[in-house]
Protein backbone atom coordinates (compact mmCIF):
# COMPACT_ATOMS: atom_id res chain seq x y z
CA UNK A 1 0.00 0.00 0.00
CA UNK A 2 1.23 3.16 -1.11
CA UNK A 3 2.68 5.18 2.17
CA UNK A 4 3.40 9.19 2.02
CA UNK A 5 4.64 10.78 5.49
CA UNK A 6 4.92 14.76 6.05
CA UNK A 7 7.47 16.47 8.04
CA UNK A 8 8.77 19.66 9.32
CA UNK A 9 5.77 21.54 10.42
CA UNK A 10 6.10 23.58 13.21
CA UNK A 11 5.89 27.26 14.68
CA UNK A 12 7.03 29.64 13.07
CA UNK A 13 7.11 33.72 13.37
CA UNK A 14 5.20 36.03 10.95
CA UNK A 15 7.85 36.27 7.95
CA UNK A 16 9.55 33.46 8.77
CA UNK A 17 10.30 30.37 6.24
CA UNK A 18 9.85 26.39 6.66
CA UNK A 19 10.75 23.77 4.78
CA UNK A 20 8.38 20.58 4.81
CA UNK A 21 9.22 16.97 2.92
CA UNK A 22 7.02 14.16 2.10
CA UNK A 23 8.24 10.68 1.18
CA UNK A 24 6.15 8.67 -0.65
CA UNK A 25 6.61 4.62 -0.78
CA UNK A 26 5.48 1.63 -2.52
CA UNK A 27 4.86 4.09 -5.31
CA UNK A 28 6.41 4.24 -8.44
CA UNK A 29 7.51 8.10 -7.97
CA UNK A 30 9.34 9.45 -10.63
CA UNK A 31 6.09 8.57 -12.74
CA UNK A 32 3.75 10.84 -10.56
CA UNK A 33 2.47 14.54 -10.35
CA UNK A 34 2.68 15.34 -6.70
CA UNK A 35 0.88 18.22 -5.01
CA UNK A 36 0.62 19.82 -1.59
CA UNK A 37 -2.89 20.47 -0.19
CA UNK A 38 -3.70 22.12 2.96
CA UNK A 39 -6.63 22.55 5.67
CA UNK A 40 -6.77 25.35 8.30
CA UNK A 41 -9.29 25.07 10.95
CA UNK A 42 -13.00 25.44 10.38
CA UNK A 43 -12.03 25.83 6.40
CA UNK A 44 -12.50 23.30 3.69
CA UNK A 45 -8.65 21.84 1.98
CA UNK A 46 -7.42 23.94 -0.81
CA UNK A 47 -4.84 23.12 -3.14
CA UNK A 48 -1.56 24.85 -2.74
CA UNK A 49 0.90 23.35 -5.34
CA UNK A 50 1.70 20.59 -7.66
CA UNK A 51 4.51 19.60 -9.54
CA UNK A 52 4.92 17.09 -12.61
CA UNK A 53 6.62 14.28 -13.20
CA UNK A 54 8.77 16.56 -15.82
CA UNK A 55 8.84 19.33 -12.88
CA UNK A 56 6.93 21.64 -14.21
CA UNK A 57 5.11 23.45 -11.18
CA UNK A 58 1.80 25.25 -10.21
CA UNK A 59 0.49 27.34 -7.38
CA UNK A 60 -2.58 28.67 -5.82
CA UNK A 61 -2.92 32.27 -6.05
CA UNK A 62 -2.64 32.78 -2.39
CA UNK A 63 1.36 31.23 -2.42
CA UNK A 64 2.64 32.09 -5.77
CA UNK A 65 6.07 33.94 -5.18
CA UNK A 66 6.07 32.89 -1.53
CA UNK A 67 6.25 28.89 -1.75
CA UNK A 68 8.24 27.03 -3.74
CA UNK A 69 7.52 22.88 -4.62
CA UNK A 70 10.27 20.59 -5.51
CA UNK A 71 10.72 16.77 -5.90
CA UNK A 72 13.84 14.68 -5.88
CA UNK A 73 12.97 11.40 -7.33
CA UNK A 74 16.34 9.35 -6.27
CA UNK A 75 14.88 10.00 -2.60
CA UNK A 76 10.76 9.78 -3.12
CA UNK A 77 10.38 12.77 -1.74
CA UNK A 78 8.75 15.94 -2.72
CA UNK A 79 8.95 19.29 -0.78
CA UNK A 80 7.61 22.44 0.24
CA UNK A 81 9.81 25.43 0.92
CA UNK A 82 7.32 27.80 2.69
CA UNK A 83 8.80 31.74 2.95
CA UNK A 84 7.26 35.41 3.90
CA UNK A 85 4.63 32.77 5.85
CA UNK A 86 1.50 34.71 7.34
CA UNK A 87 -0.89 33.84 10.22
CA UNK A 88 -3.01 32.62 7.17
CA UNK A 89 -0.85 30.15 6.36
CA UNK A 90 -1.99 28.31 9.91
CA UNK A 91 -2.91 24.63 8.65
CA UNK A 92 -3.01 21.17 8.11
CA UNK A 93 -0.70 20.66 5.20
CA UNK A 94 -0.75 17.56 3.78
CA UNK A 95 0.86 16.03 0.44
CA UNK A 96 -1.27 13.62 -2.12
CA UNK A 97 -1.21 11.97 -5.34
CA UNK A 98 -3.60 13.59 -7.70
CA UNK A 99 -6.13 11.29 -9.14
CA UNK A 100 -4.94 8.55 -7.04
CA UNK A 101 -6.46 9.03 -3.53
CA UNK A 102 -3.29 8.99 -1.77
CA UNK A 103 -2.82 11.25 1.18
CA UNK A 104 -0.46 11.69 4.31
CA UNK A 105 -1.60 12.24 7.34
CA UNK A 106 -0.08 16.05 7.23
CA UNK A 107 2.39 18.14 9.26
CA UNK A 108 0.84 21.00 10.94
CA UNK A 109 2.42 24.24 10.09
CA UNK A 110 1.64 27.04 12.91
CA UNK A 111 2.45 30.73 12.05
CA UNK A 112 1.93 33.43 14.93
CA UNK A 113 4.44 35.53 16.64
Amino acid sequence: QVQLVESGGGLVQPGGSVRLSCVASRLNFSFYTMAWYRQAPGRQREWVASISSGSSTNYADSVKGRFTISRDNAKNTVYLQLNSLKPGDTAVYCCSVPGQDYWGQGTQVAVSS
